[in-house]
């Protein structure tokens, strides 16, 4: 039986729903609304972004990288980074290892802590 996984605001306009995980990797789709701003961050993780339709800025340790539907991006752990969304914006991202933090946090979801 397929677990659905509870969706989560990350920051105002911006959410992220689980998609699959295993020992070593993570992959969640994230939706950004227009004109919604995630604040530089940086995690241990190493992420790869794909747009499956969109536009948005990423901001990589202060580089501004236009990317839209199609396109895709590596990035490096521990290296800030952080989104203005142009347009209405959906990603496939995948971390490694896993995001044991996010994880955590739809357990608490789903058994109504949060």
């Amino acid at each position: 039986m397929k677990r659905e996984n509870p969706t989560i605001e990350i920051c105002p306009g911006i959410t992220r729903r689980t998609v699959a995980n295993g020992k070593t990797m993570y992959q969640m789709l994230a939706t950004l609304a227009a004109g919604s701003i995630m604040p530089a961050h940086s995690h241990p993780q190493e992420q790869i972004v794909h747009i499956l339709e969109g536009k948005m800025r990423l901001i990589v340790d202060g580089l501004a990288h236009e990317l839209s539907t199609g396109d895709s991006f590596y990035l490096a752990s521990n290296v800030p980074h952080g989104v203005e969304v142009m347009s209405s914006t959906r990603v496939l991202d995948t971390f490694s290892p896993p995001r044991n933090d996010y994880l955590a946090i739809d357990e608490e979801v789903r058994h109504g802590a949060l």
